[in-house]
């Protein structure tokens, strides 16, 4: 065997690795959702967020194997609007850097991210089948369409559009969706008053959020990283470094910018604000992990750990009620991830970015509000008042989270 033909098999049975371990971070990311949302609901809706959570996951991973990936990559034109709708994944060429069911695995944990965004924004009042409904149309039609104008090659590419790992594609999809969702949902019982006052519903579980937002942050390395998608000579090795400095300076800088902008407006630690802080740091930073400098990244979380306390503050105050954050930190911090992008990439221009921000909210939310609204009208989306007074365990799951604290008659 010749020299050449050995190391081209070595790099590719690397960089098909690589993107195996790093899917396998970003399918961790499941749990750290579902740990976050456990956490900040309460404790009579626990058992359903998680139900949501590991059902969403499965349904992700099945309606973007038979339907999704083919809408996404494969057999599309450059540059267009419609895609071809190929075979499944595709065959395998000689020549290629690593295996198709590689990448595969790597792009269908991030539409299951895309959905995570979704049921934290709906927790505690959204109907178990109605939401797993959406999830089969969100990551097997939605989800694919924007993802071939974006990185299948379609037309936003070709107009210059740039997100590296999904702070638009991913995050502020799935935060547009949630969006749809929420306002044709309407908020908790409880959450607002008929004067405007705004009622703080506390999570039940402040460890398991943190966990949560650990295993996130933790999984994040993959997300990031592996988006580089190659490791196998000294410039993509280089990169794939640059990016895991850059994406855990961005977290801990929008971690503690939260800290102090809590303390600097209310006098104390919130330490939801500041797990919210961390994440939108990754958020803003998974746009361009790699272009900016060390600091520079320090600077993008920073900005991101602020916007998103006065995001989550802003949303309640016009009575939208997002239970863990999830649009302030994937919707706002998303966008404004993606329009900070061409201040370290020369590449990227900001005419493209709002194109591309504009075009994705629109489809996203536009599609997503239409099927909301038919399931709305159809099947219905909301728990009964007496559901929701008396908690979805009990409804929908037919399981207490913690049956130690429920009194027995």
């Amino acid at each position: 065997m010749e020299l050449s033909t050995t190391v081209s098999e070595l790099r590719y049975a690397l960089d098909t690795f690589f993107f195996l371990m790093s899917g396998a971070l970003v399918m961790w990311m499941a749990a750290g959702f579902a740990m976050l949302e456990a956490g900040l609901v309460r404790s009579k809706n626990t058992t359903e967020i998680l139900t949501k959570n590991i059902c969403l996951y499965a349904i992700a991973c099945t309606t973007y194997l038979v339907v999704g990936y083919n809408i996404m990559y494969v057999d599309n034109g450059s540059g267009g609007f419609f895609p071809s709708i190929g075979t499944l994944i595709g065959t395998q060429a000689e020549g290629d850097d690593h295996s198709l069911e590689s990448d595969f695995f790597f792009q269908v944990v991030f539409v299951a991210t895309a959905m995570s965004v979704v049921s934290g924004a709906v927790a505690e009042r959204m109907k178990l089948w109605s939401f797993l409904i959406f999830s089969a149309i969100l990551t097997a039609f939605i989800y694919p369409m924007e993802g071939y104008w974006t990185w299948g090659g379609g037309f936003l590419s070709e107009a210059g559009f740039s997100d590296f790992a999904g702070s638009g594609i991913v995050h502020m999809a799935g935060a547009s969706a949630a969006l749809a969702g929420v306002l044709l949902l309407g908020a908790r019982k409880g959450k607002y008053g008929k004067k405007g006052q705004i009622y703080p519903i506390p999570g039940s579980n402040m460890p398991l959020a943190t966990l949560g937002t650990f295993i996130l942050w933790f999984g994040w390395f993959g997300f990031n990283g592996g988006s580089q998608l190659m490791v196998s000579d000294f410039e993509n090795a280089t990169a794939v470094g640059q990016i895991f400095l850059n994406t855990n300076a961005a977290a801990a800088a929008g971690a503690i910018t939260a800290l102090f902008v809590c303390k600097s407006t209310w006098g104390k630690a919130d330490l939801t604000m500041v797990l919210n802080g961390a994440l939108a740091g990754l958020v803003a930073i998974t746009a361009d992990p790699l272009s900016p400098s060390p600091l520079a990244a320090v600077s993008v979380g920073a900005v991101a750990g602020a916007l998103v306390v006065f995001s989550i503050v802003g949303f309640d105050k016009i009575k939208i009620d997002d239970p863990v954050g999830a649009i302030s930190v994937h919707g706002v911090c998303g966008f404004f991830g993606l329009i900070v992008v061409p201040l370290s990439n020369s590449d990227a221009t900001f005419g493209a970015q709002l194109l591309g921000a504009v075009v994705i909210f629109a489809w996203v939310f536009g599609a997503s509000l239409v099927v909301w609204a038919v399931l709305k009208a159809t099947v219905g989306i909301r728990v009964t008042e007496e559901e929701e007074l008396e908690g979805m365990d009990v409804h929908d799951c037919g399981i207490d989270a913690y049956p130690e604290f429920v009194s027995v008659k």
